[in-house]
């Protein structure tokens, strides 16, 4: 699916989806959380999103090569089960995960992926920051650079994972990798970039891009993650 069509497509039907803002979290309770809550999860469990920051830590994919991590020094890497190669996660980075079932959303991976790349676009869009697709290399990018990287994973028809997008955080962890697997890949804040100053101001707007595309209906929930 090139970008003209992916940005084109009309959202399923919304359907309800539960938000849960995790706050400041370390990175492994929260991807055995979204484990269990996928397979526990059953025809008539809600959707639920969550966002969250994570504190400093690298993550290798499930084809992850262990020699794009360079010199990660005092931060933790770990090796987990979603697609893509290597990135990085920390303090002033919205890291959404959408635990969707794709059948009721009538969506495809493929399609799921445009649209969760069009939503960061139309977020940036807002801040008057131009982003666009890579072809071969999920994610979005702004001038040749990545401000949004995206690994997921699906089990049963179910996603979890999903998106990091940079919006006012220190990179210098990022020349310790080859992000995403590209030697040399250069990687963006919103903040570089005009946006703003942290994450609060963007996720409004990013769940509210998201809701759109994805066709969700989004209601708050407690911080509790599910399981």
């Amino acid at each position: 699916m090139d970008a003209v069509s992916c940005a084109a497509a009309v959202a399923p039907a919304a359907r309800d989806c539960l938000v849960r803002d995790l706050g400041r979290q370390a990175y492994e309770p929260v991807w055995r959380a979204m484990q269990a809550f996928t397979d526990a999860r059953d025809d008539a469990t809600p959707d639920e999103l969550w966002l969250v920051e994570h504190d400093p830590v690298f993550t290798l994919g499930q084809a992850g090569r262990p020699e794009h991590v360079l010199a990660p020094g005092d931060i933790p890497v770990l090796h987990v089960d979603r697609g893509g190669q290597v990135t990085y996660h920390g303090p002033g980075q919205i890291v959404a995960y959408p635990l969707l079932d794709l059948r009721r959303l009538k969506t495809g991976v493929r399609d799921y992926v445009c649209r969760i790349e069009q939503a960061v676009i139309d977020t940036l869009g807002e801040w008057n920051i131009h982003g666009e697709r890579r072809e071969g290399a999920p994610g979005v990018y702004v001038n040749g650079a990545k401000v949004a990287a995206l690994g997921i994973r699906v089990r049963r028809g179910c996603t979890f994972h999903g998106l990091a997008f940079n919006i006012a955080m220190d990179l210098e962890p990022f020349h310790r990798i080859n992000p995403c697997g590209y030697a040399g890949l250069e990687v963006v804040s919103m903040l570089d970039l005009g946006g703003p100053a942290g994450p609060e101001a963007v996720k409004p707007v990013l769940l509210a891009a998201l809701a759109a595309r994805l066709g969700l209906r989004l209601r708050a929930a407690d911080a509790t993650m599910a399981a």
